[in-house]
């Protein structure tokens, strides 16, 4: 069979995601999705949006989506940007804001990085972990450099603090600094309040985990209105109407039911705060984490044998063979019903 790509894309090894089961036989704790269905007043607004009006495209700047999103978050209309999921907008910030210049990111971080750097090819620079899989804060000051960091970081849980950000924020101020809050709604501070103090920071979230919504794709930047302009350009250039009409209803809904939201993050970090308590009494080692996840390891088995081992018994985790972080396995936080049997069969694999 031939193969057309061109020799560039030929070296580029894909992102892998995680494994989507055909069957849905197993127990899910794989990919970070939310264990809760979107709220009865999102679904509602999504049944109601479905007209006779499908024919017509969206509205390519998704105004109503932006404006609402601009008050919920407190900011302004100009300083928004929403896209076809969060990857999509990394997608356009590496083409709009780093061509020409070198970026920098933690080695042990979102795993899309270096392939959008290989893909664009941008001279990438892999920041090495401390001991404890913590980011070295230290190494990423004053890199002169574009800076990416996803807070809480994937797949170790760990989250900084606003000052320690806004550190790296100011002393990279000749580039863009991109903070990844994909997480942040699980316990951590979002950075979006630094938007208008800082030209340089982009700050993006997705509607996937924390709202419940992976099956649509929405993702929204924060930045200064130069920034989401550019990002606008980049867009218009690559996918004019990315959001289409449900998704942007079911986005600006799940803003309307803050309720619901605020329960069931509540919910994750109330189940993430059990399940680590019992995988320790197990003997599992447990990276602290802000996220809907956490990063754990046993020093009796090894990262990829536990993931097989658990596969065999229907429950789905993540394993990375990176050699660093091999021991590991990545455990999204489901319900408590799920996370109970996962540690009913780490208990019997222990055995």
């Amino acid at each position: 069979m031939r193969n057309f790509l061109c020799n560039r894309v030929k070296s580029i090894t894909p992102y892998t995601p995680g494994e989507q089961p055909k069957d849905m036989m197993y127990i899910k704790l794989n990919t970070n999705e939310n264990p809760y269905p979107p709220s009865l007043k999102v679904l509602k607004a999504m049944k109601d949006s479905v007209t006779d009006k499908m024919q017509l495209y969206p509205d390519p700047e998704s105004v109503k989506l932006r404006k609402r999103a601009a008050t919920y978050y407190n900011v302004k209309f100009e300083n928004i940007f929403v896209g076809n999921g969060s990857d999509e907008i990394l997608a356009l910030a590496f083409m709009a804001f780093y061509q020409d210049t070198k970026i920098c990111y933690p080695e042990i971080s979102y795993s899309f990085y270096p392939v959008y750097s290989n893909l664009y090819q941008v001279d990438d620079e892999k920041i090495p972990m401390n001991d404890n899989l913590t980011i070295d804060v230290n190494k990423i000051m004053n890199k002169n450099k574009g800076v990416l960091i996803t807070n809480p970081n994937a797949p170790t849980g760990e989250h900084l603090n606003i000052e320690t950000l806004e550190k790296i924020i100011s002393s990279n101020n000749q580039n863009v600094v991109i903070i990844d809050e994909a997480y942040i709604d699980f316990g951590g501070d979002s950075v979006i309040s630094l938007i208008d103090k800082y030209d340089n920071l982009l700050v993006i979230q997705t509607f996937s985990k924390s709202r419940s919504l992976a099956g649509l794709r929405i993702g929204i930047a924060f930045g200064s209105e130069n920034l989401i302009n550019q990002l606008t350009s980049i867009k218009n250039c690559f996918n004019s109407y990315p959001v289409d009409k449900i998704s942007q209803v079911a986005a600006i809904a799940s803003f309307d039911d803050e309720l619901y939201f605020q329960s069931i993050c509540q919910k994750i970090k109330n189940t993430r705060k059990y399940t680590i308590s019992e995988l320790e009494k197990l003997g599992m080692e447990v990276l602290p984490s802000k996220a809907n996840f956490i990063f754990s390891k046993h020093k009796n088995i090894n990262g990829e044998k536990l993931y097989l081992k658990l596969r065999e018994m229907g429950i789905l985790v993540r394993y990375f063979s990176l050699p660093s972080i091999s021991e590991y396995v990545r455990i999204t936080i489901g319900t408590k019903e799920q996370m109970d049997k996962l540690i009913k069969a780490i208990r019997k694999i222990l055995k």
